[in-house]
């Protein structure tokens, strides 16, 4: 799907192939996939297509599961920033992934209040300019 910004996802995911993802992750992107669908955005070739692709990034990624931990950490982001819980939700996985490694911890996001909140939590967000998506 062209996005805007598709190439420069490219080139990110071209340099460090390794996904860490969040559980709820492809549902969110099945969400994605169709509204765009009923919008008339997509085909149901093309939608076909996208879901293949997502099935074989899926197999390959590492996935952050749901957890005790991951709901305390969630409530607290949920207080102290203004997310939506889906956004809270992936934010808390990047916590408790980061807490796992021992250099920086880079993360990929393109919306506004989630991009803001993980530069608050110490994140690097790439790509490294700031788009004015806000969810």
């Amino acid at each position: 799907i062209e996005e805007p910004q598709s190439r420069t996802i490219q080139d990110i995911a071209k340099k460090d192939s390794s996904l860490v993802v969040w559980w709820g992750t492809l549902v969110e992107c099945y969400s994605a996939f169709s509204r765009i669908r009923r919008d008339g955005i997509l085909s149901a070739e093309e939608d076909a297509q996208v879901r293949a692709l997502l099935a074989s990034l899926a197999d390959a990624w590492t996935q952050i599961e749901p957890s005790d931990d991951i709901r305390d950490i969630t409530l607290r982001l949920l207080q102290n920033y203004p997310l939506r819980a889906a956004d809270a939700l992936q934010l808390a996985a990047a916590v408790i992934w980061a807490e796992k490694l021992l250099t920086g911890h880079q993360v990929v996001c393109l919306g506004g209040k989630l991009r803001d909140a993980f530069c608050r939590e110490g994140f690097e967000v790439l790509p490294a300019s700031k788009f004015t998506n806000n969810k």
